[in-house]
């Protein structure tokens, strides 16, 4: 039996891209038990706004000289969610699709009480992958133990998991070591990025790499149409 599977960190409401890698693939492991990153996508993304893009951020805590790990990283703030709940409603009520979606995003936002960054962003994934009707199982690293090396360890992971392939992002082929894929037989792919159609966002210019609530929220039951995991499934 072939079973594909993808590893990637957490990312808090991340783009479209991020969810057609899940949809791609048979199970997505969350990378947790990696160092946190700073000024990365693990606690923030992108929305659109009339005056252009803005970040919304989860406030972490980041203490002391030993690298944390996502796994880790505690909220500081614990009002986040209903800022960002505020700056969404905001900035989306014109959306064509919002009030569809207004409800579960809302429970979706205000019910979000965990203090654990890792456990926030899988809460998100899930739900949206509900929304996308994604039924691709999302799994931890730290489910499968700890193991050593950039390369080794998504060669055990994908050895843990039962994997034949490997999908991957396309920034990993600077590092990737595929011959230690191979020796276990196991089939090394890269994700496409490209070649997205744009859609109706409601403020120029049009940005691809926004959260994918910009398009849930734009297109609603149309979403999968400016996804490519869905048209590559369907052809």
């Amino acid at each position: 039996m072939s079973k594909k599977v993808a590893i990637v960190q957490s990312n808090y409401i991340p783009w479209k891209g991020y969810f057609d890698l899940i949809n791609l693939v048979d199970e997505f492991i969350l990378l947790d038990d990696v160092q946190y990153t700073r000024r990365d996508w693990r606690n923030r993304n992108i929305i659109k706004t009339k005056n252009g893009l803005m970040w919304l951020t989860i406030p972490v805590k980041v203490e002391g000289k030993i690298p944390q790990r996502i796994c880790e990283t505690v909220i500081s703030n614990s009002e986040w969610n209903r800022n960002h709940w505020k700056s969404i409603i905001h900035h989306y009520t014109r959306a064509k699709y919002f009030r569809d979606y207004k409800e579960v995003l809302e429970d979706l936002y205000l019910g979000s009480n965990e203090k654990m960054l890792s456990y926030i962003n899988y809460r998100f994934l899930k739900a949206i992958c509900d929304i996308l009707d994604i039924k691709t199982k999302l799994s931890w690293s730290m489910d499968y133990g700890l193991f050593e090396g950039k390369t080794e360890r998504l060669v055990n992971l994908c050895k843990k998991a039962g994997a034949t392939e490997y999908l991957s992002g396309p920034a990993a082929k600077a590092y990737l070591n595929e011959e230690l894929f191979r020796q276990e037989g196991i089939t090394v792919r890269y994700m496409d990025y490209s070649g997205y159609l744009e859609y109706d966002q409601l403020y120029p210019q049009f940005e691809h790499q926004v959260s994918i609530i910009d398009l849930i929220v734009s297109e609603g039951p149309n979403a999968s149409k400016y996804m490519k995991s869905f048209n590559m499934k369907s052809a």
